[in-house]
């Protein structure tokens, strides 16, 4: 039966390195530095590293799982394995939901940043040439993001080499005082851009030699991605101060500017463009496969479980997420998008810690410290974000919550 169907095994350690960097390098760097030093002002950086250390203790958290259940789905398989199906079903619904929401919020930044004036309508038009690149496999998925990540960060590169060598007079302090709630809140907005390497894991049914590769990949993928974070936050704080990068709508465009090297402007936005695209493929990848495994089981209609006989990949479940973002993206404000997005995320980690926290000695158990201090991370940063995005996130959880009660009341 098609249902049955496996995926292909197809991605080796440099394919699945390049899919996280990918899903990581991309909105988090042009547009979330920004919102994060203006609740953080000049302890950016100090915000950036506890985004670092929760992500990393996630990353432990799901290399370890991903390595013993090598298959799509991600915390919901791993959730469901070591906690029990409610809480595997709840983390892959918080993941599809916050997800999908996400990738309306990459189409949205191509098109903000590509022609503001039809952001909406370029948005469509990206969700639409990304999901017909992943309907014809994985593979070629892979090749386009390495091409987009290795432009991506060429132009990276020239905003750092600017701001460290360019003019500073435009550098600004943010007024006011800076508590640790603000650090917080900014760890928040910043992990929203580390979250990425999960889609490693996601793709675990079509990784080779999925034990060592995928723990490997996924460090390999968040050690790269933190190098790139941290010295564009430093460029733009010696740069823009603060104060000018809580300001700018368009961040590394403003520092190049600022620095003095202004041609180089174009060329930022257009990378913007490339980062967010290649964010938005990684996404649909993995919210897709998350798709698939929860079809497989029910708890989505099991049409979307399809895999094609040709390109091998969950064609159905991938059109019915085109389709639910080229809406969302037509329809949607950016930030709302972003916010219970990020705090749905978080509670996807939650539970990964949570599971990590069951592994044995023989299984191979992350050190005991970590599973503990991502699970604390996850609730403290979550709840540092903004108010209306905790109670949106916390609202989309209860539906999910609801619909999982009603189905085994009435046995569907």
């Amino acid at each position: 039966m098609a249902s049955e169907a496996r995926l292909r095994r197809g991605l080796g350690l440099w394919d699945s390195v390049v899919i996280g960097l990918g899903a990581m390098v991309g909105a988090g760097v042009f547009a979330a530095l920004g919102p994060a030093a203006g609740v953080a002002g000049s302890w950016l950086l100090v915000a950036l590293g506890v985004a670092a250390v929760v992500a990393y203790c996630n990353a432990m958290s799901s290399a370890r799982l991903a390595a013993l259940y090598p298959v799509s789905g991600g915390t919901y398989v791993y959730g469901r394995q070591r906690l029990g199906a409610f809480w595997g079903y709840l983390a892959g619904w918080g993941f599809v939901v916050g997800k999908t929401a996400s990738c309306a919020a990459m189409a949205l930044t191509v098109g903000s940043y590509a022609w503001p004036e039809q952001a909406h309508a370029v948005a469509v038009g990206a969700v639409v040439v990304v999901t017909g690149i992943n309907y014809v496999g994985v593979q070629k998925s892979a090749l386009a993001t390495r091409v987009i990540v290795g432009l991506v960060l060429a132009v990276l590169a020239a905003v750092v080499v600017a701001g460290f060598g360019g003019n500073r007079s435009a550098a600004t302090v943010l007024d006011g005082e800076i508590g640790p709630y603000g650090v917080l809140q900014a760890a928040g907005l910043l992990f929203f851009a580390f979250a990425g390497y999960a889609r490693i894991a996601t793709l675990g049914e079509e990784v080779r030699d999925p034990e060592r590769t995928i723990p490997r990949a996924i460090m390999l993928a968040l050690a790269g991605a933190l190098a790139v974070y941290t010295l564009v936050a430093v460029a733009a704080l010696l740069t823009l101060g603060s104060g000018g990068l809580a300001a700018a709508r368009d961040p590394l465009a403003q520092v190049v500017e600022a620095a003095g090297a202004g041609w180089l402007a174009p060329v930022v936005r257009a990378g913007a463009v490339l980062a967010a695209a290649g964010s938005l493929m990684a996404l649909i990848l993995g919210v897709s496969r998350t798709t698939l495994a929860m079809a497989r089981d029910g708890h989505l209609p099991r049409a979307l479980a399809a895999v094609h006989p040709r390109y091998a990949v969950p064609h159905r479940a991938e059109l019915a997420v085109g389709v639910v973002v080229a809406v969302l993206a037509a329809t949607m404000d950016l930030r709302a998008a972003i916010g219970f997005s990020s705090f749905a995320v978080l509670g996807y980690y939650l539970v990964a810690n949570l599971s990590a926290a069951t592994l044995t000695a023989a299984e191979r158990r992350p050190p005991r410290w970590v599973p503990v201090l991502g699970a604390l991370g996850c609730v403290v940063v979550g709840f540092s974000l903004p108010i209306g995005s905790v109670l949106a996130g916390l609202g989309v959880l209860a539906v999910g919550a609801a619909v999982y009660v009603v189905r085994g009341f009435t046995g569907r």
